[in-house]
């Protein structure tokens, strides 16, 4: 792990959302946000507003912070992942992303653009590792992918 403050800082408050506490995480995500600027470093911007997404109240803020980690993760390289954490894969990120943005749609009744997300981040599971987090996040799929047929 490199000594990434902004990340280490990104982590401090992924800490509190874990905790419980959404808005207080909300408020400190929204500053860091602000610090950072939206042509920032891309694992900035995508890490953070992954989880900020995680700490919206209103469905399409949800998916607006979700299409901007997508947006930063689609100009993030694996040579500045690895500069971070040098077994993070850029490619690793897309299943995570697709599937918050199936799960975004879904919960604004928009089931087409969430099968097409589903079918993105089922895709690219190819990229996880057969451990906890992409056991996870394969199961994750598999929910969600049930609750739009039972739909």
């Amino acid at each position: 792990m490199s000594g990434d403050a902004v990340m280490g800082r990104i982590g401090q408050v992924i800490m509190l959302l874990h905790g419980g506490d959404r808005e207080e995480a909300r408020n400190r995500f929204a500053g860091l946000w602000e610090e950072i600027g939206a042509a920032g470093d891309a694992l900035h911007r995508c890490t953070l507003a992954h989880y900020m997404a995680d700490t919206q109240d209103d469905p399409e803020d949800e998916l607006l912070w979700d299409l901007r980690a997508l947006a930063a993760a689609e100009s993030l390289d694996d040579a500045r992942a690895g500069r971070h954490d040098a077994t993070v894969a850029v490619r690793g990120f897309y299943p995570s992303l697709h599937l918050n943005l199936a799960a975004d749609y879904l919960k604004l009744r928009r089931r087409e653009a969430a099968r097409l997300h589903l079918g993105r981040a089922r895709s690219a599971t190819g990229a996880l590792a057969d451990d906890g987090y992409g056991d996870g996040v394969r199961a994750a799929i598999d929910r969600l992918e049930w609750r739009l047929d039972e739909g």
